[in-house]
């Protein structure tokens, strides 16, 4: 499937910047699953300074914003060639070893619900089985729901809540993998919705690997396994890792953040 992205994030400031420094990941991943057929990363008040590949593989640039800007504007545009590959990425490994997958962060460390909410899970069978029931009970306690959580928000304050949206269920779902001993990971990226071109974010799933099979993703939020429709930007341990913008600035200005997304064939 021929996706074709556009996506504009502005940055505004309510006074010009003494300095502020952007890291960008906005290029799609290449990898089986995915072609990339053109792509396209424009700043207008700035510049990329240099790119580099992560140690998770993410393709980064680093973005200078113009001294005394008021705003930037960051846009990925291109087309992907996708293809189902039923949610299994494979055994397509990195420098980050398997046990770094295993490790919890700040956000996706496993507190008393998480951990409740893991061991409810029979492992002892078919694992993919197992995990898909862990994706279906994250979603039952936290449904889908915006405005309850923010960027910030951790993987067990969001089940506390009982809300999220996708970076959430993501990051839920990474610690309880975790908690049961199997390797997971946070993608970031995009998703062709059936119903609307126009959309106000990135996307967010997670992956587990599954002896055997290697990565194998979960889409918590929709109750399935990525497909033709998703495209792959960045992983990472949590949500932070694979952040597709992330940055710093001196001075006292106050940033306004403004998305613009569209994805359909």
């Amino acid at each position: 499937m021929k996706l074709h992205i556009n996506h504009t994030t502005i940055y505004r400031y309510d006074q010009p910047v003494v300095y502020a420094l952007q890291k960008v990941r906005l290029r799609p991943q290449k990898v089986a699953i995915q072609t990339v057929v053109d792509w396209h990363v424009a700043v207008s008040g700035g510049v990329i300074e240099t790119h580099y590949l992560d140690h998770y593989g993410n393709h980064v640039d680093l973005v200078n914003v113009d001294r005394d800007a008021q705003e930037v504007s960051i846009t990925a545009s291109g087309t992907v060639d996708t293809h189902d590959g039923t949610g299994i990425l494979g055994k397509v490994y990195g420098r980050a070893p398997l046990w770094h997958f295993q490790q919890a962060t700040e956000a996706t460390t496993a507190g008393a619900g998480v951990r409740a909410l893991a061991e409810g899970v029979a492992m002892d069978g078919d694992r993919i089985a197992a995990l898909h029931a862990l994706s279906g009970r994250i979603l039952a306690a936290a449904p889908y729901e915006t405005g309850k959580t923010d960027n910030e928000t951790k993987a067990e304050d969001a089940l506390s809540i009982g809300a999220g949206v996708c970076q959430d269920h993501a990051q839920i779902f990474i610690a309880a993998a975790r908690h049961l001993g199997i390797p997971a990971r946070y993608v970031s990226g995009y998703l062709m919705m059936n119903d609307r071109v126009d959309q106000d974010a990135t996307h967010a799933w997670a992956e587990a690997h599954i002896d055997g099979l290697g990565w194998v993703g979960f889409d918590v939020s929709n109750g399935v396994s990525p497909d033709e429709r998703y495209v792959r930007i960045a992983t990472g341990r949590d949500a932070r890792d694979a952040s597709p913008t992330q940055g710093m600035r001196i001075g006292s200005a106050q940033e306004h953040m403004i998305v613009s997304l569209q994805v359909q064939q």
